[in-house]
C-alpha cells in the first residue's frame, strides 16, 4: 500500500511554501492538499462551528491541485482526515510556512496548530517553517522537509507533533541540525492607530518579535538565529504537572478553612 500524506498550511492553498513541499514530499508518498482557500495566519488552533464548512476541489493549470477549505487550517486537518482522505494518512505536514514559528508564537501559528491537530487525531505530523517574512526559495526546506518525513515514519512519537525550523541562509551555511525547546521570544505589540473616512478609530497590530534579555541558548529561538535548524516536539497538554500537588494543598488549605468540603481528584 502506497505512503499517503496530507500537506495543509495556513497561508493559503496557493502558497509557493505548499507548492515546494508537495513537489518534494511527491516524491516519495501519495500527496493530498487540504488548505484554507485564503490566508489563516495566527488564527491559532480556532476551528469553524458557527457555520457550514465549505469545500471545493481546486485546480491549476487544469489540474486537480487539492481542496480548498474555508476554514482554518485545524479545520483542514480535521476533515481531511475524516472526510476527504478516503482512507489512513501516514502523515500530516504543515508548511513550509514564510516566517518562523518559534518562541510564544507558537500559541499563535496556524501552522503549527495544525501538525497539533493531526497528533490529537492520532496522526503523525510536523510544522515546518522559513524564518524570513520576504520572497524566499523554498528548495532547500522542502529537501530537508522530505528528510524528517522519513525519520517520522521511521520513528514514530504518538500523539506529539514536530515544528521544524529552518534558517533563510544558503543551505551550505546551515550549521545543522538541534532539538531545541521552546523559547520565550514574542512579539512586543504595538498598535498603528487611525481614522476611516466615517471617522471610525480602528487600529493595526504592530510590533516587533523580541528575545528575552535573559533567553536560553538551547531554546529554539536562540538555535535558529545561530543558523540551525530547530526540531521540538509539540504537546496539546497544557498541564503544568510540576505544581498539582503542590496547588492540591494550597486548595485544600484555602477552601476547608471556608466549610467547603474538598474533593481532589485522585485522593
Amino acid at each position: 500500500m502506497a505512503i499517503r500524506f496530507l500537506l495543509t498550511n495556513d497561508d493559503g492553498i496557493y502558497a509557493r511554501g505548499l507548492s515546494a513541499l508537495y513537489q518534494e514530499l511527491s516524491k516519495d508518498a501519495e500527496c493530498l492538499v487540504v488548505a484554507p482557500e485564503i490566508e489563516q495566519s495566527a488564527v491559532g488552533h480556532a476551528i469553524t462551528i458557527a457555520r457550514p464548512l465549505m469545500v471545493r476541489k481546486d485546480r491549476k493549470n487544469g489540474n486537480f491541485l487539492g481542496y480548498a477549505v474555508a476554514g482554518t487550517p485545524a479545520d483542514c486537518v480535521k476533515i481531511g482526515i475524516c472526510e476527504l482522505a478516503g482512507g489512513p494518512v501516514d502523515l500530516v505536514v504543515s508548511g513550509i510556512n514564510r516566517g518562523a514559528n518559534v518562541g510564544i508564537n507558537v500559541l499563535y501559528s496556524g501552522t503549527v496548530s495544525a501538525a497539533t491537530e493531526a497528533a490529537i487525531q492520532g496522526v503523525p505530523s510536523m510544522a515546518i517553517s522559513l524564518d524570513t517574512r520576504e520572497e524566499a526559495d523554498f528548495t532547500a526546506a522542502a529537501r530537508f522537509a522530505r528528510k524528517m518525513a522519513a525519520f517520522i515514519l521511521e520513528n514514530p512519537l504518538p500523539h506529539v507533533a514536530l515544528n521544524v525550523n529552518v534558517p533563510a541562509i544558503p543551505e551550505e551555511e546551515i550549521r545543522g541540525v538541534v532539538v531545541a525547546k521552546q523559547g520565550r521570544e514574542r512579539l512586543m505589540e504595538s498598535f498603528d492607530k487611525r481614522i476611516d473616512p466615517r471617522e471610525n478609530t480602528y487600529y493595526w497590530l504592530a510590533g516587533e518579535t523580541e528575545l528575552p534579555v535573559h533567553e536560553d541558548d538551547e531554546s529554539d529561538c536562540s538555535a535558529l538565529k545561530r543558523g540551525m535548524i530547530t526540531i521540538t516536539p509539540i504537546c496539546y497538554d497544557l498541564t503544568r504537572h510540576d505544581l498539582l500537588d503542590g496547588l492540591k494543598t494550597r486548595v485544600r488549605a484555602h477552601f476547608s478553612g471556608l466549610g467547603t468540603t474538598v474533593v481532589l481528584k485522585g485522593e
